[in-house]
C-alpha cells in the first residue's frame, strides 16, 4: 500500500491546484484527505472524459490540475484524453488506480501484446481491465510510472517532470489501494 498523505504531500509540492475525477474505493483514503484540504480543490465529475476536458480548461486558465481515475475510467475516456489533453499538449499527470492489479501480478504481471488474446481476456480469475491498461497506454503513446508502495513515491515527482518536459499527459499507475496514515 501507499500512504495517501504522502501522495497529498507530493501534490502540494508540485503546486497542484485541482484534482478531478470519479471517486473509487482504491483512492478513498486520498479522497478523504482532499475533501477538507484548503490548498487543493477536489472536483468530482460524472464521467471520466469530463475530467480530461475540465482539467485541460483549468490548465489553459493557469491552474495545475491532476486527474484521478480508475483504469476502467481511463479506458472509457480515451477519446477525451487523446482529443483534448494530448492534442492541446497539456502537461497533465493522471493518477490511475489499477483495478485487478494484484491478481494480474500474482499471475505473472502485465501480459505482452503477443500473449494478450481472447482466452486470457475472458479468464474469470483475472480482471481484463488490468490486463489491458498498460497495452492501451502503449498504443496511445502515453508514458507511465508505477506507484505501488511508499518507496515508489519519487516516481510521482518524475511524472510531473516528464509531463512538463514533454508537454504531454503522463499516467501514474497506482497499483495498490491508498492507505490512511
Amino acid at each position: 500500500m501507499i500512504h495517501a498523505v504522502l501522495i497529498l504531500d507530493e501534490l502540494r509540492k508540485q503546486g497542484v491546484t485541482d484534482v478531478l475525477g470519479v471517486p473509487d474505493n482504491a483512492a478513498k483514503a486520498l479522497l478523504d484527505l482532499l475533501v477538507p484540504d484548503p490548498s487543493i480543490r477536489l472536483l468530482t465529475v460524472t464521467r471520466e472524459g469530463e475530467a480530461f476536458a475540465i482539467a485541460s480548461g483549468l490548465w489553459v486558465g493557469g491552474r495545475r490540475p491532476v486527474v484521478l481515475i480508475q483504469n476502467t475510467g481511463l479506458l472509457e475516456s480515451g477519446d477525451a484524453l487523446r482529443g483534448t489533453a494530448m492534442r492541446m499538449r497539456v502537461p497533465l499527470v493522471c493518477l490511475v488506480t489499477v483495478r485487478g492489479y494484484a491478481r494480474m501480478a500474482a499471475h505473472g504481471g502485465p501480459p505482452s501484446v503477443e500473449t494478450l488474446d481472447g482466452e486470457l481476456l475472458s479468464r474469470p480469475d483475472l480482471d481484463s481491465v488490468a490486463l489491458l491498461t498498460e497495452p492501451t497506454l502503449r498504443a496511445w503513446g502515453l508514458r507511465w510510472e508505477v506507484l505501488g508502495e511508499d518507496a515508489d513515491l519519487p516516481r510521482l515527482a518524475d511524472a510531473f517532470r516528464r509531463a512538463q518536459a514533454q508537454e504531454q499527459p503522463v499516467a501514474v499507475l497506482v497499483t495498490s489501494d491508498t492507505a490512511s496514515p
